[in-house]
């Protein structure tokens, strides 16, 4: 009787695993089900920014990057591209001269005439909290020297630091983006 039993336990459990491996031995034919179109993929938007960023920061302790806010953009005219990139005073590139020089224009005979510029400097997080506030002040210092020297009047241009308490790095390609320094309209 148990010999029946184990028998017949037997089949009832290969009929089972028949039954559930029947729809998968024919979900898994020879042809195979149709693909479903992939949704394209969204091209680049016009305003999305390529920074001229250089391959590799000065050695410089006021190196940094500059970002022009979009509220100034707008108003001076300057593409999205050129509203983000590598600043030393030491050694200024002439695509980012000019583009300082626009700012210049526009905030002593532009559109934005008589306002005050507020340039805030940044640090990645490797020094101390001290060090990293006297270096972003030092950033904002430089770019607002810089910009003073091409006729600016030094009035109107505000400098600041907030060191490294907006960083977000973890790495050196994102340190790097900490280490900037920020331009927008004073309030």
């Amino acid at each position: 009787m148990s010999r029946l039993f184990v028998r017949h336990a037997s089949a009832r459990a290969l009929a089972a695993i028949a039954m559930t491996a029947l729809p998968l031995t024919l979900a898994c034919g020879d042809n195979p089900p149709p693909k479903t179109p992939e949704a394209p993929k969204p091209a680049p938007s016009a305003s999305a920014t390529t920074p001229r960023l250089p391959p590799q920061a000065p050695e410089s302790p006021t190196a940094s990057a500059v970002r022009i806010s979009p509220e100034i953009t707008t108003a001076c005219g300057i593409s999205d591209p050129d509203a983000y990139f590598a600043f030393d005073s030491s050694h200024v590139r002439p695509d980012d001269a000019r583009v300082l020089g626009s700012l210049v224009t526009c905030f002593t005979t532009g559109p934005l005439k008589g306002r005050t510029m507020k340039l805030v400097g940044h640090a990645d997080p490797r020094g101390s909290s001290d060090y990293n506030m006297t270096l972003g002040q030092s950033r904002a210092d430089s770019v607002a020297g810089y910009l003073n020297g091409k006729g600016m009047d030094k009035g109107k241009t505000e400098s600041t630091t907030r060191g490294a308490m907006d960083a977000t790095g973890s790495d050196e390609p994102s340190w790097a983006r900490d280490r900037r320094v920020d331009i927008m309209l004073a309030q």
